[in-house]
Parts: structure tokens; sequence; C-alpha cells
């Protein structure tokens, strides 16, 4: 009886039932169903995502090297050295990465005044609106009552819609939606260095109203929506838009945090600063007035009329 290594039979392990019948015993191989399969021999022996069993006789295994022993009755030995012989690429029996999800959008309209004018009436200012609008990152439903707000991927691809009603207080977002690439104004050609971060997409818009209004360049950081924040109760919680938001823009080195004044966003604040210690500089920067930025943002422009009347 020929003796074996520990080696040579590690290797013969390697091999699985199907690779082998597929490539030296093809005339044994008979599909049952689907990814399913059965020997012509015996029809109960089925073969199935790496594994083989015989119903019949009650016995079963992952490799060529167990149906060779227990079904062809080979000495293990034997087996072994008959499969450091043959040389097959095993079957890779791990599932496929998920196909990217489809963006079902609601029909839009090619006019977008309706919006415009909504998204101005909350204080966002016309330049900011406009950039949005030419780059493809604002819509308006074709029944004028929805403003879209679109997120892509770094193939310029769109995979996340927020809906948010222009005449009731739904809000919500499309079917197929993927938070991983979620609404960012990234305006800037140079590559920026500092992320400010929101719970929506109108508060992004309206810290970068914020800007123009304290005459500063608005382009010079970048501005993710977060499309919304939850109570987790695991620590140190990164949310997945800032996640591949940080990963597809690896330049970035600040964070800064301008979520809502509310226990929700308070919560959410500390578990993304735990969940990105001593990676990034992180800053926890919330509203100084107001449940949210958009709040603050209508606040400063009432105290700015304000003061220009008294003049």
């Amino acid at each position: 009886m020929p003796v074996v290594s520990k080696e040579e039979i590690a290797n013969a392990r390697k091999m699985d039932l199907l690779s082998y019948l597929r490539a030296y015993e093809p005339g044994e191989l008979v599909r049952f169903s689907g990814e399913t399969y059965c020997t012509r021999t015996h029809d109960s022996l089925k073969i199935s995502n790496g594994k083989w069993y015989w119903f019949s006789q009650n016995i079963g295994g992952r490799s060529a090297l167990d149906y060779l022993v227990k079904v062809k009755e080979m000495s293990f030995p034997e087996a072994v050295k008959m499969l450091n012989g043959q040389t097959v690429q095993p079957i890779c029996y791990e599932k496929p990465p998920p196909a990217p999800r489809k963006l079902l959008l609601p029909s839009l309209d090619t006019n977008t005044s309706k919006t415009e004018a909504y998204l101005k009436s909350r204080g966002i200012h016309p330049q900011i609106i406009a950039y949005c609008v030419q780059h493809g990152l604002l819509f308006q439903s074709k029944n004028a009552n929805d403003v879209i707000f679109v997120g892509y991927d770094t193939k310029g691809t769109r995979r996340y819609a927020a809906l948010r009603s222009m005449t009731t207080d739904y809000k919500g977002e499309a079917t197929g939606s993927d938070k991983h690439f979620s609404f960012a104004l990234v305006a800037d050609d140079r590559p920026v260095r500092e992320v400010h971060v929101f719970e929506a997409a109108i508060d992004a818009m309206s810290y970068a109203s914020l800007k123009i209004m304290y005459h500063k360049d608005w382009r010079k950081i970048a501005y993710l929506s977060l499309a919304g924040v939850f109570a987790s109760k695991r620590a140190n919680v990164v949310p997945v838009a800032l996640e591949q938001f940080l990963k597809d823009h690896s330049q970035i080195t600040k964070v800064v945090l301008h979520l809502d004044n509310d226990r929700v966003g308070r919560q959410a604040a500390e578990s993304i600063m735990g969940g990105l210690d001593k990676k990034y500089t992180v800053l926890n920067r919330p509203p100084r007035a107001g449940k949210d930025v958009n709040d603050y943002l209508r606040m400063e422009i009432a105290n700015r009329n304000g003061k220009e009347r008294e003049r």
C-alpha cells in the first residue's frame, strides 16, 4: 500500500467532487435542477454548494477524496495518490457580489421652477440651487409636488434619491436608493480635504448658502447628507454614506459634523466621533440655534433683514 504525506493529503482534499467529475468523469455527471447535480450511476447522490450526499446510503462528504473512498471504495492512499496526479481548478462556491440596486426615480419634470421657488423660500441661495440643477443633483417630480435630491457613485451613476414634498410633511426615498451614495456637493475641481456632514440634503445646501452669506468661498469644502440618522444601540457607528464618501475621497483629513439639535442628532454625532477617532480630525459643530442648519439659516436671514430695515 502506497505511503502518502500530509501535504499530499491536504492537496487531495482541495478538489471538490463537481470539479473532479466535470474534468475526469463528465459522462457520470447529470444536472438534477438549478445548481444541483447527481451521478448517472447513483441518482440519489446529490451534489450542491460544494458538498455531496448519497441519500440511499446515508453517507456524504465535501471533497472528491471522500467520494472516491466512500462511493468508489478506493483505499485512502490510492485515492490520495490518484488525486495528486490530477490537476483541476476547484470551483469557487462563494456567492457573487449582489448586483447594484436599480434606482427607480419618479417621472421628472423638465421645469424646476416650483422646486427653485420652494428652496428659495427655505433660504437656499440661488447660486447653490443653480449649481445643483445644472449638475443633476436636483430635480422636480412631474406632478410638481416633490423636490428630488440625487446622489451619485464615483462613475457618475445615479444611486440614491431623497424625495421631499413641497405641499405636505412627506419625506421619503426613491425605490432602489442606496444610502452609500447619498446627496453630496463637491464643487471644487481640486481635491477637497474637508467634508461637512448633515442629516439632510437641504441642510447641506443651507450651509453652503451660509458660506455665501458670510462672503466665503463655498466651493473649498465638500458637503454630505447622511440621508437621516437613527439612535443606534451600538457605539462608534459610522453611517454608510460617510463611510463610503471617505473611501471614495481618500484625500479627506477633516470631518465636521452639523447634525440636528435633538437627542438622536447628538447621539449620532458622538457615535461618529468615536467611530472615526484617530483616523481623521473630527469636529462637532451643531447649529448655534434652531433644530437644524436650515432653521439656523432662516434665522440668520431674518436677523439680517431686520437689521437692514432698522437702517
